[in-house]
């Protein structure tokens, strides 16, 4: 039986996601609640492997189909190992990327569609977020944060193809209103953060409720 809360953190690269799930887990750790923070691809030691491959430079011909297996994959792995154990240890599960940036990346980005949901659908069983906060940033805004740093095999790539990956996310959150929580990445990071701190307790408290 899930017990705990599943949130995920989504958006474009350098918006923001890692900062805002440190101060949720902080948040969440002051009131007492177990809460673990995730990483996609990654969290587990198979996941960490598949990251080095799907993020290396040095793998300019990898295929788009093998590109998104490859993060279903580690999805599958984590939800496996990781997130369904801890939902249904009453933990609060916080996660950087799920499903919906293998939709925009790979559905979206790399021009994929349905497929995408396919192989995913595997690899979820359908375990999916009870909220996703959505951190919205012009494309614009998002290329210049990236220029600040060393970009791996997915943030190198152009313009273009982020934009439709910022569209494909704006796609979903008006597909699934009422999961997907869109938040103007432009605010200040205390501004985000209250605002995701306020829905998550709301959530915990309408879980406990029904307890």
């Amino acid at each position: 039986m899930r017990k705990g809360l599943f949130v995920s953190m989504e958006g474009p690269d350098s918006s923001g996601k890692s900062t805002q799930i440190q101060l949720l887990r902080r948040h969440l750790e002051r009131k007492g609640l177990d809460a673990i923070a995730l990483r996609e691809p990654g969290g587990t030691a198979i996941g960490e492997r598949i990251r080095a491959i799907v993020l290396d430079n040095a793998h300019p011909e990898m295929d788009y189909l093998t590109e998104a297996m490859l993060y279903a994959a580690s999805r599958a792995q984590m939800v496996s190992q990781l997130i369904l154990p801890a939902l249904a240890a009453g933990k609060t599960v916080i996660c950087d990327r799920f499903v919906d940036s293998s939709i925009a990346y790979q559905g979206g980005g790399r021009r994929l569609g349905e497929i995408v949901d396919k192989i995913n659908a595997y690899a979820v069983r359908d375990c999916m977020p009870d909220v996703t906060f959505l951190l919205k940033v012009e494309p614009e805004m998002a290329k210049d944060r990236r220029v600040l740093r060393e970009n791996d095999r997915i943030e190198s790539e152009n313009f273009a193809y982020h934009k439709r990956v910022c569209e494909a996310f704006l796609a979903l959150e008006k597909k699934y209103p009422r999961r997907i929580v869109g938040i103007d990445g432009t605010l200040s990071v205390e501004e985000i953060g209250a605002m995701i701190a306020e829905r998550v307790d709301a959530l915990l408290g309408a879980r406990d409720a029904s307890l």
